[in-house]
């Protein structure tokens, strides 16, 4: 059968959040389609759709509901029409998807590292102590109380510029950043250091850009085939069982990075008390077929070392 491809009379419609990092990352996916089935930029649209998310920024993401924040809106247009493929930052999407819905398609990964980002342009280890970091995370302020419990850390929202503002306004000395998204959107003028994978472990699936469709729409289908990148979507597998057997959330500080070598991955995992008191790691080695199998694996010992307190770790205490 012959594949109907979209045209400038019936494009292909893009949905993403509004954000410079969300178009940029909807942009790469028409290009690649573009490229991939030489087809002019017309025959797609690019459809902003704000989320919860990005509406209520006075909040920790965590009072507020959490992972799905930056992406229920995106999907119900999706399932109801609106538009025919959702691309996400991975790190932002829950790990089940809405019946109906198919998350199958990933772009090749960016850089997975936490980016230092400080006026000073110095390193984590040049804070002084007492200094003031700014983060919305719970990993990243679980991540740093475990190794600088020295440091204040207070609430930081917001997209690239809004944040390096905070740092001019002197809200904080420093905050962090992902390395993909200011490498996507070529923000060189933002100071900042990349942090060792060693030093501080990314979040699940930090750097991927994931395509979700519906799950019937075998058209779809058969085109994002062609821009899916099989050895980032091979992380994501290890990575994202891991995630999902610890039942993960924004309210949950994990982290977990998988690797290829060769045929072999390599999958490090964390999880940490809320306040940073203590740190549990440990790493799985073996056949990149059975990177699922690993991240449960992976997760149910660092579960099982946590012991029976393990909601406690996981979830902040009122």
């Amino acid at each position: 059968m012959t594949l109907t491809l979209p045209s400038p009379t019936d494009p292909l419609k893009i949905g993403t959040r509004g954000s410079l990092l969300a178009m940029a990352q909807a942009h790469e996916t028409r290009d690649r389609l573009a490229r991939a089935f030489d087809l002019p930029e017309d025959a797609f649209v690019v459809v902003p759709i704000k989320t919860t998310g990005d509406r209520i920024q006075d909040r920790p993401l965590k009072d507020i509901g959490g992972k799905g924040l930056f992406t229920r809106e995106i999907e119900d247009a999706l399932l109801t029409g609106v538009i025919d493929i959702a691309v996400h930052s991975m790190k932002d999407m829950p790990v089940l998807q809405p019946e109906g819905l198919t998350l199958d398609t990933y772009l090749p990964r960016e850089d997975p590292r936490d980016a230092f980002v400080s006026l000073s342009g110095g390193l984590l280890q040049d804070l002084t102590e007492g200094s003031i970091v700014g983060t919305s995370s719970l990993r990243r302020r679980a991540q740093l109380l475990n190794r600088r419990p020295d440091l204040r850390i207070v609430e930081f929202r917001g997209n690239v510029q809004t944040r390096v503002q905070k740092l001019h306004n002197g809200v904080a000395a420093a905050t962090f950043l992902a390395m993909a998204g200011l490498n996507r959107l070529g923000a060189s003028e933002v100071p900042r250091q990349p942090i060792p994978d060693t030093d501080i472990l990314p979040a699940v699936a930090q750097g991927a850009i994931g395509i979700e469709r519906r799950g019937d729409d075998t058209r779809v289908a058969d085109m994002l085939a062609a821009i899916h990148d099989t050895p980032t979507g091979q992380r994501l597998a290890g990575e994202r069982a891991f995630l999902a057997a610890l039942d993960g959330s924004c309210e949950t500080p994990i982290a977990a990075l998988a690797e290829l070598h060769g045929g072999t991955l390599h999958l490090r995992g964390e999880i940490l008390r809320v306040d940073g008191s203590e740190c549990l790691a440990g790493e799985r080695r073996g056949d990149i077929a059975d990177a699922a199998a690993m991240g449960r694996d992976l997760a149910v010992e660092l579960r099982d070392r946590a012991g029976a307190d393990f909601l406690d770790w996981v979830t902040p205490q009122a």
